[in-house]
């Protein structure tokens, strides 16, 4: 399978709440809005993007209707410091602090209103022991 594009969509009963939390929050631009159904970009980077449905729409198999559950977006971004600040200020909920990790992140974890998870990663160096764990040709620098 060829993929052309690839974006996460989050199932919600308030399309229109959850399109304005990801635009003041994290700079999406609204691309197409029909109620049922809004698809943001990235206004720094026209290849992110994100999608917002209403859980119960029409085109949702029965099974699968109802809203986004079990799922944690990454977003890496190169001053998590400032992100961080800016959103502890705006009242956002800090559910992990701002930490580094030997895993290779600078992170912290927020919450969008339906309860989906937010992670905002820097990328950091490593410790040996994790570096280590890499394919060669995926290690960082």
């Amino acid at each position: 399978m060829k993929c052309t594009q690839y974006y996460p969509v989050l199932m919600t009963n308030d399309v229109e709440g959850l399109s304005a939390f990801y635009q003041s929050h994290f700079r999406f631009t609204p691309m197409f809005e029909a109620g049922w159904y809004a698809h943001l970009q990235s206004s720094e980077d026209p290849k992110v993007n994100l999608a917002i449905l209403d859980g119960d729409h029409a085109t949702i198999p029965e099974v699968g209707r109802g809203r986004a559950s079990g799922l944690l977006l990454n977003f890496e971004v190169e001053d998590v410091d400032a992100i961080y600040q800016d959103l502890s200020a705006k009242g956002l909920p800090i559910l992990l602090s701002l930490r580094d990790e030997a895993f290779g992140q600078r992170h912290f974890i927020t919450q969008d209103p339906t309860g989906v998870l937010i992670d905002i990663i820097k990328p950091i160096p490593p410790s040996p022991e994790f570096l280590a764990q890499y394919a060669a040709e995926a290690a960082p620098e």
